[in-house]
């Protein structure tokens, strides 16, 4: 008869693989983040017209079927990679200032952020795509306004911004439609400096508008 100690170096030295014993419901879930992720990355680096099924499946290292399984059309797939992490970055958004209102150049300076990583990539070549595909473009627009109407509130809570005063509400507006332009200027250049100056003169008007 063995003791427990035999057993245990048996047990240590035993090459044999042990079967994945993650409930199916979690894997499911971790493949369809995988899919989504890796939607927003070729969007970013490939363009909608490079961005098929496939290739995105391939880079998320699983079959065209698992993907479909998912996601049943091209359109679904995208429109809830770019919904997906637009909640990521407004949960990190909201995490950076955990205490509620900050430091306002700080709050532009996050909020730029947002305009100038790869989901706003990504999302730039799903509106263009959109512009030309009358399905696509119904998911995006509704996205768009469902995604602006957060980042508006979580903007008017972190500058501690009272939106009953006149002007206030154009004013966080102007802010976001600002970040958006320099996402846009960033597409083809290396603008950090730039950013930099401009976040900070923004940073100086709210304190003047928002009091």
């Amino acid at each position: 008869m063995s003791t427990t100690a035999e057993r245990d170096d048996v047990a240590r030295q035993d090459p044999s693989p042990k079967p994945d014993r993650s409930p199916k419901q979690d894997r499911s879930r971790a493949t369809r983040q995988r899919l989504l992720e890796a939607a927003v990355a070729c969007l970013a680096e490939h363009g909608w017209a490079g961005s098929t099924v496939t290739v995105v499946a391939e880079r998320a290292g699983v079959s065209r079927g698992a993907a479909q399984h998912h996601f049943r059309t091209r359109e679904d797939l995208f429109t809830a990679a770019v919904e997906y992490v637009a909640e990521e970055r407004s949960t990190a958004l909201r995490e950076l200032f955990p205490g509620g209102p900050a430091d306002r150049r700080a709050v532009v300076a996050a909020l730029v952020d947002l305009y100038t990583g790869p989901l706003f990539r990504a999302a730039l070549h799903l509106w263009v795509a959109a512009s030309n595909e009358d399905q696509l473009r119904t998911r995006v627009t509704e996205l768009e306004a469902r995604v602006g109407r957060e980042t508006h509130r979580i903007a008017v809570d972190l500058l501690g911004a009272d939106e009953t005063r006149p002007g206030v509400r154009e004013t966080v507006q102007g802010l976001l439609d600002m970040a958006r332009g320099l996402g846009l200027a960033n597409l083809l250049t290396d603008d950090t400096a730039r950013r930099a100056r401009v976040v900070a003169q923004w940073a100086d008007l709210l304190e003047q508008a928002l009091g």
